[in-house]
């Protein structure tokens, strides 16, 4: 049987590296779209075999370019995303809406079988955030020119090259206090990456089509237990001091002005909002794919590198 072919676009991330190893094992062809093939295109090769794998370069807007890709396409998957804005057009307008938008559009065009798209959990409640309401208007566009889509909405996704958990150890392992917003009290439930891809790949196989789907791993952890668990397992001890709200945004204001913020002004707003189901629409749960992954369990399968004494500080030499 000829192999189906996918289009991912954001596949040089840490799902996009898990779902090329997921869909290729299980005879799927890939063709990954970059906008830097010499920067990216080593580590995507790595992630599978030669002939189930091909690499564009292109730049989001190039159109033309990206359109004839869909001629032979039977599948697209877009988890292309941002935190935060940068320059020459990198605005969650462009990325959240319009390219999300023009993607559904060709998709009907080329009339293929599924388009999955990587949204987010818990942008209907926040309502005064940008990221969100661009998230939420890309939904539209999509839903409105290719209905046959599945909107994945994911609650934090964590694995062992995330900007989330080595990130939050990296600060917790050099700083002697750490900051909590709002108390440290908004819910997450981290879902690992591993666990999210099996549910692309279920969405790709099963008739999911116009759906949305929220996607939480198996339970529920507050910003300061999240901090807890990490530095449990770097072996440190931190102050976790709470931050009254107007100190909050005036550092938002000033780490927003770096290159790579840490914290910008609509990401605390954002963090106002528990990261949970809403309860109006499916889970992974629902469709029969339970998170299985906890938290602490997988964390701690790579915390070493945080720790004193790095790998030497692991059970295996204890």
């Amino acid at each position: 049987m000829k192999a189906k072919n996918c289009l991912i676009f954001g596949g040089s991330g840490q799902i996009g590296s898990n779902l090329i190893r997921k869909l290729t094992k299980n005879n799927i062809r890939v063709t990954v779209v970059t906008r830097n093939i010499h920067q990216k295109g080593i580590k995507i090769k790595t992630q599978a075999n030669a002939g189930f794998i091909e690499i564009i370069e292109s730049k989001i807007f190039e159109e033309k370019k990206i359109e004839k890709l869909f001629s032979t396409a039977d599948y697209c998957i877009n988890l292309i995303g941002i935190l935060y804005e940068q320059k020459r057009g990198n605005t969650f307008k462009n990325i959240h809406t319009v390219f999300p938008t023009l993607l559904a559009k060709l998709c009907k065009k080329y009339n293929l079988k599924y388009f999955i798209h990587l949204s987010a959990l818990g942008i209907n409640e926040a309502v005064d955030s940008q990221y969100a309401i661009s998230k939420l208007e890309g939904e539209k566009g999509i839903l409105n020119n290719f209905p046959k889509t599945t909107i994945l909405r994911p609650s934090v996704v964590f694995s062992n090259s995330d900007n989330f958990s080595t990130q939050f150890m990296t600060l917790l392992n050099r700083l002697p206090f750490f900051p909590l917003y709002y108390s440290g009290n908004t819910k997450f439930m981290p879902i690992h990456c591993s666990d999210l891809t099996d549910i692309i790949y279920h969405a790709l196989q099963n008739d999911t089509r116009s759906q949305i789907i929220e996607c939480v791993g198996p339970e529920t952890l507050t910003f300061k237990e999240i901090l807890e668990t990490l530095l449990h397992l770097i072996g440190k001890k931190r102050f976790l001091v709470p931050l009254p709200l107007a100190l909050a945004n005036l550092s938002a204001k000033f780490f927003q002005l770096l290159p790579n913020p840490l914290l910008t002004e609509d990401q605390l707003r954002l963090l106002k909002y528990d990261n949970v189901p809403s309860g109006k629409y499916k889970t992974n749960s629902d469709i029969g794919l339970p998170s299985k992954l906890l938290f602490k369990d997988e964390v701690k399968r790579y915390s070493f590198m945080w720790r004193d004494g790095g790998e030497f500080s692991t059970e295996k030499y204890n």
